[in-house]
């Protein structure tokens, strides 16, 4: 996607502001390397390293072998030796088969060796459902990689946040874990032309609202803008909270917002259970039992395998409908009222098919 003008803003997709990061690190990094499986494909990882290897060479855009556990064991080798690396995985799944890299020599260098050796690597992984990609190739499984200590994981949610992330990673000492979701590459905002960084350490607030707190992240955070809009036809306020860092988990930002709500629901792009969501509602009744007036609403996939087919697709992933009935519960809305704001859903939401991104969802935002 070209960048355009809008309203004085500079609009883009998050997968250009990915890209538009990544030169610009390239350029100013000269020991900064991008590899992967497809960084050289034509469809370039959702154009993200388009053109990349031209402008920048064989030995700095490397188009690698399938050896997944092998090119991450390199990659930590060569971060020890003061080279910085942008290694990507076309699907988190075949990140699944570096797993002993990850978790036990990229997580633990710096501890094992006092502090002597860092780990500067950025390891980007794609996520998330598409057309027929089923049980194998569409899973959200960010809470594992959440798990380990000496890891960041972070998921951006807006283009914005995409560039400045993945900036602040590049920049971070230690090595740090990005989930995408492939839908995600294709949501707009307004995105700088200039070098920024964005915090890699805490949620942010996106809209602000008084009734529910309802915290998300990634292409979930689309669904919960797309409920608020038609909940706020009928004087009902979210505040919606963009998780994008899974580890530190911070809940300060999501405490302030319930001392104001009292009321919670978590739209996880993951599985619901063993989620972060439990998590967050664990940290938060730690801090304070009394945080909430009504128990928490979690939203999720269900304990089954991602599917492939259309037909159960369609009751598999969790929407902004249900974020509506969720919202409901809470609220304890008249049947009637509930009918009357379901109707106007399903007046306001296009026909698509389930496989493909909501026309709705693509900004700017």
């Amino acid at each position: 996607m070209k960048v355009f003008m809008q309203n004085k803003k500079r609009i883009t997709n998050a997968a250009n502001a990915i890209k538009e990061a990544t030169q610009q690190m390239l350029n100013k990094d000269k020991n900064l390397v991008v590899m992967g499986e497809g960084v050289c494909d034509p469809k370039a990882i959702f154009d993200t390293t388009k053109d990349l290897q031209k402008k920048f060479g064989k030995s700095r855009v490397i188009e690698t072998p399938i050896s997944e556990n092998g090119l991450t064991g390199i990659t930590i080798g060569l971060s020890i030796n003061k080279i910085k690396v942008i290694l990507i995985h076309q699907r988190v799944e075949f990140a699944l088969l570096s797993l002993e890299q990850i978790f036990n020599n990229a997580a633990k260098t710096f501890f094992v060796s006092n502090g002597i050796h860092n780990i500067p690597i950025v390891i980007r992984m794609i996520i998330g459902r598409g057309w027929g990609q089923g049980p194998a190739h569409s899973q959200s499984l960010e809470t594992i990689f959440s798990y380990i200590p000496g890891l960041k994981v972070i998921m951006p949610g807006t283009a914005k946040d995409a560039k400045g992330m993945l900036i602040s990673a590049i920049e971070d000492p230690n090595p740090v874990l990005i989930l995408e979701h492939r839908w995600f590459h294709y949501v707009t905002g307004d995105v700088p032309k200039k070098i920024f960084k964005t915090n890699i350490h805490s949620p942010s607030v996106i809209k602000k609202g008084i009734d529910i707190t309802i915290v998300s992240s990634s292409y979930g955070l689309y669904e919960c803008i797309f409920a608020s809009k038609i909940l706020s036809n009928f004087n009902i306020n979210l505040e919606i909270i963009d998780l994008r860092v899974f580890r530190p988990l911070n809940i300060t930002t999501i405490y302030k917002s319930l001392k104001k709500t009292k009321k919670l629901i978590i739209f996880e792009i993951g599985f619901k259970i063993l989620g972060i969501g439990a998590e967050i509602i664990t940290s938060l009744f730690e801090k304070d039992i009394n945080i909430l007036d009504k128990p928490p609403i979690r939203l999720g996939l269900p304990n089954l395998p991602t599917p492939s087919s259309r037909s159960l697709a369609k009751n598999y992933y969790p929407t902004a409908k249900n974020i509506i009935y969720a919202v409901t519960n809470l609220l304890q809305l008249d049947v009637e009222v509930e009918k009357k704001i379901i109707n106007f859903f399903n007046i306001k939401t296009p026909k698509h098919e389930i496989d493909v991104p909501n026309p709705n969802f693509k900004g700017p935002f």
